[in-house]
């Protein structure tokens, strides 16, 4: 099963993070690859308005982050991922709370799983389970890379999400 995160729609269920922080993509890319190497499934998390020239896919161990270019929706990269799947979507698990992306998702045959809930199981397997052994090291973000997201995001702050 890999899962399928519209991003900002988990942030503001999460403790401690908020739409207002300049990392807070950053923030949640993070808790998702640990919570993604506890698991051991995959975490495709999609955010919306990225600026100009930062569109794309970006890959941190077994989460790949789908920055969507400003004018297309994080909901309408992720109907549009779902109905890529050649078999289907049955090995998906969205996460949002959103109805008519939800409702898409169920149409694609995906399980769905809401943001409120999500966010409570993320915190459980983060706080009682230990990390397994794994055979291969986990990619983390350079210093540079996490830099230059930072800058991007404070470059960004004031502008709408």
């Amino acid at each position: 099963m890999t899962y399928i995160i519209d991003g900002h729609n988990l942030i503001p269920k999460i403790p401690g993070l908020g739409l207002e922080q300049v990392d807070d993509e950053i923030q949640l890319i993070e808790l998702l690859g640990r919570f993604a190497g506890r698991v051991s499934k995959n975490v495709a998390v999609f955010f919306d308005n990225a600026p100009p020239g930062f569109s794309g896919t970006r890959r941190y161990g077994r989460v790949s982050a789908h920055f969507t270019r400003q004018g297309r929706t994080a909901d309408e990269a992720i109907r549009g991922y779902l109905n890529k799947q050649v078999k289907g979507a049955k090995q998906f698990i969205l996460v949002s709370s959103d109805q008519s992306l939800q409702a898409a998702a169920r149409y694609a045959r995906a399980h769905v799983i809401s943001s409120e809930d999500f966010a409570h199981e993320l915190l459980t397997v983060l706080e009682t389970k230990s990390p397994p052994v794994e055979s291969y090291k986990e990619a983390k973000p350079s210093e540079a890379e996490i830099a230059e997201w930072l800058q991007v995001f404070k470059d960004r702050r004031g502008s709408a999400r």
